[in-house]
């Protein structure tokens, strides 16, 4: 439970506003993530600095589940008290989630304001990449763009990409020519070339995706060349002396969005709490664990030389990247759901 001195400090900091008493019934707040690094990075760097100094206990849970958080939402009984969703469900899950109540969350004028929504806020960073067993390719001869990717015939091997239309829509089209600044909005005739484009490359995908875990798993393996990826997997692989690696060129950059389940009782607290995320203070702490970067600009400028290489949003990476609009990905991924269904199955 918060102490008088504890929750004298928060008044101080204009985190507390009408923020209840206790973070939770038992002292805990209970979020929940993806698995892996990013929730290891999340918890550690972004949400336990802030538990330890106002005195109460994080919980991780994972993976997200969006069928889950729906049912408890609908319940009214959410276990989950802040989650880590891709970003389209900002959009597509609105109705489940609370508004944001942005005088608790005043660190959020600090950002580019893509990163900032009524219903979540970003709070680190990463892509969707380009990635490669290091023994079918070796240094300097992998794949540079999603034009080299579909190049089978250059870059022979099996694919893999991820099983929703979600960032196939954007490689598929920069493969295909399509500038960077035209990917979005989306048309009826960009989504026939996206589709178009990865007819042609379908017979060489042996793997869908569906877990963030699979293609650095099997590109170490040789199971599979080449990969669509996030970027910290990847990276986390690499750590790990796996046979892989990535580019961020024509990378498609994302951020990690927080959102808090409609109906929690620790709604103002978990809002604090992003607040906290989002501080240089926290955001700094990112630059050390070199996965998922800083989503404060100014922050990842600050990185030295080996860190910035890894970050999204330092500004060498950033320009070789497409941003990810995730208000136009909710779109196309629910309107062309059923056409990108019968491509999958023809």
């Amino acid at each position: 439970m918060l102490n008088r001195r504890q929750l004298l400090a928060l008044a101080g900091s204009g985190a507390l506003a009408a923020m209840p008493g206790r973070a939770h019934a038992d002292g805990r707040l209970v979020f929940c993530s993806w698995g892996g690094a990013l929730s290891d990075l999340e918890k550690n760097a972004l949400l336990d600095p802030f538990a330890h100094k106002e005195g109460f206990e994080v919980v991780g849970a994972a993976p997200t589940n969006y069928a889950k958080l729906k049912a408890m939402v609908e319940a009214g009984a959410p276990e989950w008290d802040l989650v880590d969703v891709g970003g389209r469900f900002i959009f597509q899950g609105a109705d489940l989630l609370e508004p944001l109540d942005m005088s608790l969350i005043p660190n959020a004028h600090a950002l580019d304001q893509r990163w900032v929504t009524s219903k979540g806020i970003y709070t680190s960073t990463g892509a969707t990449v380009i990635a490669w067993n290091t023994d079918a390719f070796p240094a300097g001869k992998g794949p540079a763009s999603w034009k080299d990717f579909w190049d089978v015939k250059a870059f022979p091997g099996a694919r893999g990409l991820y099983k929703p239309f979600y960032y196939n829509y954007e490689a598929a089209l920069l493969a295909a020519g399509t500038p960077r600044n035209e990917v979005f909005p989306v048309t009826e005739d960009k989504v026939k070339l996206a589709m178009d484009k990865i007819r042609e490359l379908k017979p060489n995908v042996k793997l869908w995706w569906t877990a963030g875990a699979q293609p650095p798993q099997l590109l170490s393996t040789g199971e599979l060349a080449l990969s669509s990826a996030w970027s910290g997997r990847i990276i986390a692989a690499m750590k790990e002396k796996a046979p892989v690696t990535m580019t961020y060129e024509d990378g498609i950059a994302w951020g990690n969005a927080w959102v808090v389940p409609r109906g929690t009782k620790n709604s103002r607290i978990s809002m604090a709490a992003m607040n906290f995320a989002i501080s240089p203070e926290a955001q700094r702490s990112l630059l050390d664990f070199g996965s998922y970067g800083p989503v404060l600009g100014t922050v990842a400028a600050e990185g030295t030389p080996e860190q910035r290489k890894w970050l999204v949003t330092a500004p060498e990476n950033a320009s070789r990247m497409l941003i990810l609009d995730e208000e136009q990905a909710a779109f196309y991924s629910a309107k062309y759901e059923d056409e990108w269904n019968r491509l999958q199955l023809g």
